[in-house]
């Protein structure tokens, strides 16, 4: 593993790309995988940085190989809107490097037998066509996963929607790990990146993937093994991947390497560049006209999931519900009952799901929560 810290994002990340021998790319055909999900502008910590993906292309490039740059956005975004809006589009023309919707073509049905949470992923096909995928994301703070780095970008190559299906997973029982969390170490069994570039000059901290506070950082972290980088970029961020459940999960199915100790860095010194990130909120208040919070030993994830849906779709997601009496919305694994008509969230408030609307997952995005909310009131009213 490599790590590089510079003020410009260009030479920071070549200066880690040159403590690598790139040389077996020469003659591949190489996919970047940025981190290009949402229509975010360049330096909000949401996507990774035009520059570092400049100097990706340019290390391979130089390299022998043929580079192309790839992305299947989070759903009702456009992949070609949010590569021009991120700025990763501009220095891909520059390079005259192909830019690749890859949610345009048909998915390739990929079995997992041995799932435990998922048995199949619907992939994107560009992902086998390549000969080679670098893993480039932004070094966030999640507040489902704990942390966003280079293993979880490669959710980001399931298509379309598929992405939310690992959000919709039931509870395990007897297992106290999210089901989330395995189906991401489960996930890499099919999608691990060769090669891993983790964009901290500006990440982010707080209520990430997208809510949270930007934080510069300036510094890239590179390798091999995609759970090697992603242990030492917890490390930078002053956490332990041990703590992260899809890289503790992944680690125990021999997935890749977490344990720092097995783990060769360069330079030696690099821990004395660590700072501490943001978590997510342990709690958020909640107050939204006509809506009534039922918050019963709810965690961060929910909460954060409720907020941002409250936020950015309130009024969109009231118009399903009469306008007479407030909309119950109960989170956590506290309650003992909840009112008739209450909207249940999360696989924690499943035996409730006979008093209301049930959205199950740990928790479910707020897209997937809009989805179910009007498909049920279409349901009832007759398809009206």
């Amino acid at each position: 593993m490599a790590v590089a810290r510079n003020k410009d994002p260009y030479v920071a990340t070549c200066d880690v790309l040159s403590a690598f021998d790139l040389s077996p790319a020469a003659g591949k055909r190489v996919l970047v995988k940025p981190n290009a999900g949402r229509v975010a502008a360049p330096g909000d910590g949401v996507t990774t940085n035009p520059a570092v993906v400049g100097a990706v292309i340019d290390a391979f490039v130089s390299a022998g190989a043929d580079v192309a740059v790839g992305e299947s956005p989070i759903t009702g975004v456009k992949t070609l809107e949010a590569l021009e809006a991120t700025g990763i589009a501009a220095v891909a023309r520059e390079r005259d490097c192909p830019l690749i919707d890859m949610d345009a073509r048909p998915p390739i049905d990929v079995a997992l037998p041995e799932g435990e949470v998922i048995d199949s992923l619907k992939v994107c096909p560009e992902v086998f066509e390549y000969d080679l995928v670098v893993s480039v994301p932004v070094m966030k703070i999640h507040m489902h996963t704990g942390v966003t780095l280079a293993v979880k970008n490669m959710k980001g190559c399931l298509w379309r929607r598929s992405k939310v299906e690992l959000h919709m997973l039931p509870p395990l029982e007897g297992r106290n790990d999210k089901p989330l969390n395995i189906a991401i170490a489960v996930m890499s069994r099919a999608l691990r990146p060769h090669f891993s570039v983790v964009d901290g000059t500006i990440g982010m901290e707080g209520l990430g993937p997208s809510a949270g506070t930007p934080r510069r950082f300036d510094t890239v972290v590179a390798g091999a093994d995609a759970f090697a980088v992603d242990a030492v970029a917890c490390r930078l961020m002053n956490r332990s991947a041990q703590d992260i459940g899809h890289l503790r999960s992944g680690a125990e199915r021999g997935l890749g390497i977490i344990d720092l100790k097995r783990i060769d860095v360069t330079p030696s010194h690099w821990t004395e560049w660590a700072e501490y990130f943001e978590a997510a909120p342990a709690s958020l208040s909640f107050e939204f006209p006509n809506v009534e919070v039922l918050d019963e030993q709810s965690c961060s994830a929910c909460q954060s999931t409720l907020l941002l849906l409250l936020q950015r779709n309130g009024p969109e997601l009231l118009e399903y519900f009469p306008k007479d009496h407030p909309l119950r919305i109960a989170i956590g694994k506290g309650h003992e009952d909840v009112p008739l008509e209450t909207l249940c969230i999360g696989n924690c408030t499943a035996r409730h799901k006979a008093r209301g609307i049930f959205v199950s997952g740990c928790p479910p995005v707020g897209s997937a929560i809009l989805k179910r909310v009007k498909a049920m009131r279409e349901e009832a009213s007759g398809g009206a």
